[in-house]
């Protein structure tokens, strides 16, 4: 054998072991880490959890890539023709590796196309490759193939084709399920040969999305059609191609938009519980905590997608009107009450993406804050259609703005499971993404059912018995207005009553059985709080109610009911927690006397809304109009809404009838809708049911009741309420230790089931205070009694 014969050989089996070995090393990892066969066998692609409605509606996802999954037989065969004829038309005769392809791109060079098949480019998609350097880039070919042919080997042409459509990217769109909805508003399974033939054109590069490049994504499509027609298995006929191609791109785009959809606020807080949720849970396959944004939980929650729709459409249609008010007190008066608070909108700038830009170029703070007074073209949030307005503003004033717009709370819950059915928890979650559903506010005379419940329980109260008006101090602050029974004292919202009744039962008492009631917040132990002192969120004061129409039993708040992994395994189920706090006797006694707050009260203006049943609420207002309120409930359904301004400074109007015309409004609105909507399971129980302890009870007799909650005790001097904001705060605590009540007690009108224990306080016949006004008593004027 010639010397020159035997180098070529040499060369030949040396260059055979060299490309062996160089397969090997990628194998075993060396050239970067491979999948290992149980990996394969069950792959995973970061996907996104999706949130789900309890009536089956997408909410919205929580997304690193926004990607989900689909099976083969919810694809159209148009999808799967097309991307066959265009990117691998002997799919089906290779084992993961196309030596045809391979060989036609080396010999020109990758301008009739490359020569990766369609498990290759699964295998590049799973690997995250795709680097730019030629000698990195055949490194990551040989591994493209080595897991190209190991997915031959593990997956049929199905599995493999159902796997590829599930990764490829859509622009900022992962699988072809998102690519059909975003584009298209369409499932995969409904895509016609137009529309496949787009998305299949797509792939080749985001230079042919058809909203950016629409001339070049009709090239593209052509192209793909020509394809179908030219591949082996002859897709489309040339006469098909013919008709296709001349007609125009139609799209119905529409970009996938967190700020929008069904629920933003709740979605928003629903990810902070389900990140904790994730951090105490473990997924069996990788061993590791779940990760909210990649592994395609399915979370289900308690909404209802109607309910939410009808809560949000009640708060575009009522805090309108309240602005306009606002507005027109700003306008006379906004100067005075900006005025000492400069700090304020000083320390909003310093959070703004302005401040943050400047503060990056090295610009002293000083000139920073100069271009905060120039004027610019801007948008700013506006009650119109769009949700905005195109304006010429300084960010100074945009910040003062923006600042004076009303925001609201609304949630509705099921008092016996405890499902949260709706959610809102700002009037525009693009502009505003605070959630005041969450966030502790001043609640008013809200609060004051707690204080009766405990003068009910406790005390034996009736809705007849009486309270003494006049004037009342207590922890070194002095109340003073009129009274009468305790359904009127309720009903019309008398502040002396509340502190009378609050020297009866004790602060430390009313704090210890707020807390029991479902109020985690710390509440402080000053007489005050039995006027709405305290501040506490939305959802707490929800469940503290829940004991009235749920006939004694407290019932939690309840926003998931199941969570499962995206093969639809169940992970956990959730249940509410109950328990009882009150008898249902005097459960249902609380349920009249706030029925007496919406017939004759501070909420009767409730009853123009034609709601198609008994109803039950009550209203709240602090100091200053800054907070507006109204819980109420009727026998199937409790719900709650807040109004007021971000900072509490900004009292709401003058002239106000408190939380009755600030919140009250949207409750009447949303409950009107609600009953209406008999697809709904409302309207089965339109009455409170009557323990049967009290139905042959008098005082509970309809006309019997009307005459009681009408009774008040003559006191015609002007009230004198919570009075200005710093009154809220007292430095002297109330000793807990005043068991006396002031206020006699008619035993012989308790009722049948009322039972006298030794916890139970028995009123002394005492004389009702005489209503002289006190005169070393500070007069604060500006009652809040709603």
């Amino acid at each position: 054998m010639k010397r020159s014969v035997k180098i070529l050989w040499r060369v030949f089996w040396g260059g055979l072991l060299f490309v062996i070995l160089i397969f090997l090393c990628a194998n075993f990892g060396l050239f970067g880490k491979m999948p290992s066969l149980q990996e394969l066998e069950n792959p995973e692609a970061d996907l996104a959890s999706e949130v789900y409605t309890n009536d089956g509606k997408l909410m919205g996802k929580y997304y690193a890539e926004n990607r989900s999954e689909v099976k083969y037989n919810q694809i159209s065969p148009n999808i799967i023709h097309a991307l066959i004829a265009t990117e691998d038309e002997r799919f089906y005769d290779h084992s993961g590796i196309d030596a045809k392809a391979i060989a036609r791109a080396i010999l020109k060079f990758g301008t009739d196309g490359g020569g990766s098949p369609i498990t290759q480019q699964l295998a590049k998609m799973m690997l995250g490759q795709g680097h730019k350097n030629i000698i990195t880039r055949v490194l990551e070919k040989i591994k493209e193939w080595i897991i190209a042919v190991k997915l031959e080997k593990n997956f049929t042409k199905e599995e493999i084709i159902t796997l590829y459509l599930n990764r490829a990217p859509w622009g900022s769109n992962y699988g072809i399920r998102n690519a059909s909805k975003t584009y298209f508003q369409k499932e995969p399974s409904e895509l016609n040969i137009e529309e496949a033939a787009i998305l299949v054109g797509m792939l080749k590069g985001f230079i042919y999305d058809p909203i950016r490049h629409p001339e070049a994504s009709k090239n593209r499509r052509n192209t793909v059609y020509e394809r179908m027609v030219e591949c082996k298995q002859q897709y489309l006929t040339a006469a098909q191609a013919a008709i296709l191609k001349p007609k125009p791109l139609t799209t119905n785009y529409k970009k996938p938009d967190e700020n929008v959809g069904i629920a933003p606020y709740f979605r928003a807080v629903l990810a902070d519980k389900m990140k904790e949720w994730c951090k105490t849970h473990k997924n069996t396959k990788t061993g590791e905590n779940y990760d909210l944004y990649r592994d395609g939980l399915k979370i289900y929650t308690t909404i209802n997608s109607s309910m939410q729709q009808y809560a949000e459409e009640s708060v575009a249609q009522h805090m309108p009107i309240i602005q306009k008010k606002l507005d027109w007190l700003l306008k006379n008066n906004g100067a005075r009450m900006w005025k000492g608070r400069e700090g304020i909108i000083e320390s909003a700038m310093k959070n703004t993406e302005r401040w943050r830009s400047l503060k990056e170029d090295e610009l002293k703070d000083e000139d920073i804050k100069k271009t905060f007074y120039i004027p610019v073209k801007m948008k700013v949030f506006a009650w119109n259609a769009k949700r905005e307005l195109d304006t010429v503003m300084t960010p100074y004033d945009s910040i003062k703005y923006h600042k004076q717009i009303m925001q609201t709370s609304f949630a509705a819950m099921d008092p016996f499971s405890g499902e949260v059915k709706c959610w809102v928890g700002g009037i525009d979650f693009r502009w505003f993404k605070f959630d005041h559903v969450t966030t502790m506010r001043q609640v008013g005379s809200t609060f004051k059912p707690l204080l009766y419940t405990l003068a009910v329980q406790d005390a034996g109260y009736t809705p007849q018995t009486s309270i003494a008006g006049g004037t009342i101090c207590l922890g070194g602050k002095c109340i003073t207005g009129g009274a009468g029974t305790m359904a009127y004292c309720l009903a019309h919202s008398k502040n002396a009553a509340a502190y009378r009744l609050m020297q009866i039962v004790g602060v430390n008492k009313l704090v210890e059985f707020s807390h029991n009631c479902g109020i985690t917040v710390k509440i402080p132990p000053y007489p005050s709080i039995a006027l709405g002192s305290a501040e506490i969120p939305m959802l707490q004061m929800l469940q503290a109610y829940t004991m009235f129409p749920n006939k004694g039993y407290n019932t939690q708040p309840l926003f998931i009911s199941r969570i499962e992994d995206k093969n639809g395994n169940l992970l956990q189920e959730f249940r509410t927690e109950t328990k009882q706090l009150i008898n249902e006797g005097d459960a249902y006694t609380m349920v009249k006397l706030m029925q007496g707050v919406v017939q004759f009260g501070t909420g009767r203006s409730l009853n123009n809304y034609g709601i198609d049943a008994e109803k039950a609420g009550k209203t709240g207002t602090t100091n200053d109009n800054t907070d507006g309120w109204f819980i109420g409930y009727t026998p199937e359904l409790l719900a709650g809404t807040w109004v007021g301004c971000d900072d509490p400074f900004i009292r709401i109007y003058a002239g106000t009838s408190g939380g009755n015309e600030m919140a009250l409004p949207k409750w009447g609105y949303f409950m009107k809708k609600v009953y209406d909507d008999r697809k709904l399971p409302y309207g089965k129980m339109p009455k409170f049911e009557i323990p049967a302890v009290l139905s042959n009870d008098p005082i509970y007799a309809d006309q019997n009741f009307a005459a009681i909650v009408n009774q008040d005790d003559g006191y015609t001097a002007p009230d004198v309420g919570n009075g200005d904001a710093g009154d809220f705060i007292i430095d002297e605590p109330m000793p807990d230790d005043i068991s006396a009540p002031l206020i006699p007690v008619d035993t012989n009108k308790q009722g049948p089931g009322k039972k006298t224990d030794d916890k139970k306080i028995t009123p002394p016949a005492i004389k009702p205070d005489d209503k002289k006004k006190v005169s070393s008593t500070k007069a604060n004027s500006g009652t809040n009694e709603y």
